[in-house]
């Protein structure tokens, strides 16, 4: 990697991958299976957050038991994957990992989805030569993307923090690459709103085109 250019880590869901209507959907289907009101995409983005059970706190006015959550998480997952494969790449996503590539730019994937899905999709989608590596969640931790960082970058030989940019579309995108003394870069197009975005004390961008650019003005 260049010594003044950027190492993007860059999130699936929501950022890469455009999935937030195949989110919406299946919130929704498991919402009805546990008779809760079905949500709309506005109030989404204004009420997501990581951990998930918080965000369900945030819906219900108190945390899921245990028991509740299981059958809330295991209705979504079983939605949302029957929905997944459809799903495209965000506009441009694609070439634009090949014009980082060809730049010389570094990339990496990190996701909190699980792994053993994860690499069959970004491979079904032509893009997994475009990464030097790709990790998805490997256990069922709640927790957010901060200690999954940390060993993503320790995984990344030779790539120091601070040329590090995080391109994601959740808060806690923003909270990893803190916790790694990296920088982020937030994008408009998946789980939060731009003012839920905005909290977070990092750019803010409507594409992955401005994100890029944005990324490669943080390191400079």
């Amino acid at each position: 990697m260049g010594k003044h250019s950027a190492h993007l880590v860059w999130d699936w869901n929501g950022t890469l991958l455009d999935d937030i209507g195949a989110v919406i959907e299946a919130t929704n289907a498991a919402f009805e299976e546990i008779g809760m009101e079905p949500i709309t995409l506005a109030r989404y983005r204004e009420l997501y957050c990581v951990p998930v059970p918080k965000f369900y706190e945030r819906l219900m006015g108190r945390l899921p038991s245990d028991e509740e959550w299981a059958v809330m998480d295991g209705a979504f997952h079983r939605h949302y994957w029957q929905r997944a494969d459809a799903c495209g790449l965000a506009d441009g996503a694609a070439e634009l990992l090949a014009a980082a590539a060809g730049a010389g730019r570094t990339q990496s994937l990190l996701s909190l989805a699980p792994h053993e899905r994860l690499v069959p999709l970004v491979r079904q989608h032509g893009i997994a030569d475009w990464f030097v590596r790709v990790d998805g969640r490997q256990d069922t931790s709640t927790a957010g993307k901060a200690g999954h960082m940390v060993r993503h970058l320790r995984e990344l030989e030779g790539v120091a923090s601070e040329r590090v940019v995080v391109i994601g579309d959740a808060a806690d995108d923003a909270v990893a690459a803190a916790h790694v003394g990296a920088r982020a870069v937030l994008y408009t197009g998946g789980s939060h709103s731009r003012a839920s975005l905005a909290v977070a004390g990092v750019p803010v961008v409507d594409s992955l085109a401005e994100a890029v650019a944005v990324a490669e003005e943080l390191v400079r």
